[in-house]
């Protein structure tokens, strides 16, 4: 059991360090730093035919300083976090600010948008993290996924996951906080066979505390009816259809909005919505808010990676583009505000009708529900938008048979303005919260 007490030791020790090196980077000359620290410890157990595979513990931290010079920029990093160590990685990190060009975009965030005062968001929970436990669980997991029915003839194994740790940022305006965070899963993989076709699917559960990991046989079983159901997949004659996302990969077409209004690809101008903000681009019922302070929500944290304090935004509403996503050196060269995004987006809801996924089918009646995606077929500055999927073909409201093997396409700027209903089966596994998703058409390549 890793314990509260235990995480704290850690902490103290890496605020120490992170002081020191601020400090010493001020006496170096430095007209500003900031420090970034993480540690995490863990074990991974994985079995394949209801024997142990792998056992893996893991201890993993580091500190990274950033030294600035005016707008002179270094960057150091150490995992020996002893007096010694950092010391050196500081006077590395002036010595490479000496040599590196004037960015004047460059420097910490402003002091006044630090998280002082922030609120602990119950993202730690201890865990067991013995082998004994994590094996225990691998097993029953595989071994009722090999007996549930007679045409599962393999495995791809079962896998357990526990980690804990914290995350710790610091500047020099006198900003030093931190938070500790657990993450635990269990997963498995079974191999179906019928006549000559095999077929494999998966299924996991994933959650910051172990008590509301989905017991072992559950995930089993909703493995092996994946894995069944795509026994006897086909291809399709290519044609043009209403499409399904499903809510385990729904996710990633949100996924493609999110980098579409990062300021990185906004000031290099690589997004096919550039110049939108205020402007329609999903639905106009359609809405996206964003709670970065949501007690235990696997993306929350109360500041970034630049120690911004985070707040609740809406970041679509009725369709129109809220805001877009900067870090404090996107703001400067956009000329606007910080959002504290640095790290990334922070518990996204997406705004969702009454209908389940069942409900969907029968909305859509004849079309593709797409459970499997291929390949990075997506282009940033055009938004072009073409991948391999498979999934399970559509007529009137009910599934006929699995598909395989096609690709599916279309602009993700014409893909998203066309949702036409998002389902209430929430995936709450994301950063991005989000049910099925019914696109109005899109093409499909097949045979």
């Amino acid at each position: 059991m890793t314990s509260r007490e235990q995480l704290e030791q850690e902490v103290a020790r890496a605020e120490e360090a992170v002081s020191t090196a601020l400090a010493h980077a001020k006496r170096l000359g430095a007209s500003a730093a900031e420090c970034a620290l993480s540690y995490s410890r863990g074990l991974s157990v994985s079995s394949r035919m209801n024997e142990i595979e792998t056992v893996e513990f893991n201890q993993d931290g580091g500190l990274g300083i950033s030294v600035y010079r005016g707008q002179h920029k270094g960057n150091a990093s150490t995992a020996d976090l002893s007096p010694q160590a950092v010391a050196a990685a500081v006077e590395k990190a002036c010595e490479i600010a000496r040599f590196t060009e004037a960015d004047p975009y460059t420097g910490l965030a402003d002091a006044d948008r630090m998280a002082y005062g922030y609120q602990d968001l119950e993202l730690f929970y201890p865990a067991d993290q013995s082998t004994e436990f994590a094996s225990e669980q691998v097993l029953r997991c595989e071994q009722a996924m090999l007996n549930i029915d007679p045409r599962i003839v393999n495995s791809d194994g079962a896998s357990y996951a526990t980690h804990c740790g914290f995350r710790m940022y610091g500047n020099t305006h006198g900003f030093l906080g931190h938070y500790l965070s657990s993450r635990n899963s269990l997963s498995c993989m079974p191999i179906a066979k019928e006549g000559e076709r095999m077929e494999r699917d998966y299924a996991y559960t994933l959650a910051r505390n172990t008590a509301d990991l989905v017991a072992p046989e559950l995930v089993a079983a909703e493995a092996v009816a994946s894995t069944l159901s795509r026994l006897g997949a086909r291809r399709l004659p290519t044609c043009n259809a209403p499409v399904i996302f499903h809510r385990d990969i729904a996710h990633g077409l949100f996924g493609h909005f999110v980098s579409a209004i990062s300021g990185g690809n906004l000031y290099r101008k690589t997004s096919y919505l550039l110049n939108q903000l205020g402007n329609q681009v999903l639905p106009e019922w359609l809405n996206i808010y964003e709670d970065p302070l949501l007690k235990g929500g696997l993306a929350s944290c109360a500041f970034d990676h630049e120690g911004i304090a985070t707040t609740p935004r809406q970041i679509v509403t009725n369709g129109v583009l809220e805001t877009y996503l900067l870090t404090s050196y996107a703001a400067r060269r956009m000329n606007m505000t910080a959002t504290g995004h640095a790290g990334g987006i922070h518990n996204w809801l997406v705004s969702h009708g009454n209908e389940g996924l069942d409900a969907l089918c029968k909305r859509m009646g004849r079309g593709l529900l797409v459970t499997e995606l291929m390949g990075q077929g997506v282009n940033m500055v055009t938004g072009d938008y073409s991948r391999g999927a498979g999934g399970f073909w559509i007529e009137n409201g009910e599934i006929q048979f699995p598909v395989t093997e096609v690709t599916i396409a279309g602009n993700l700027k014409d893909m998203l303005k066309s949702i036409v209903a998002v389902g209430n089966d929430v995936d709450l596994r994301h950063g991005v919260q989000t049910g099925s998703v019914l696109l109005e058409e899109m093409k499909i390549a097949g045979e």
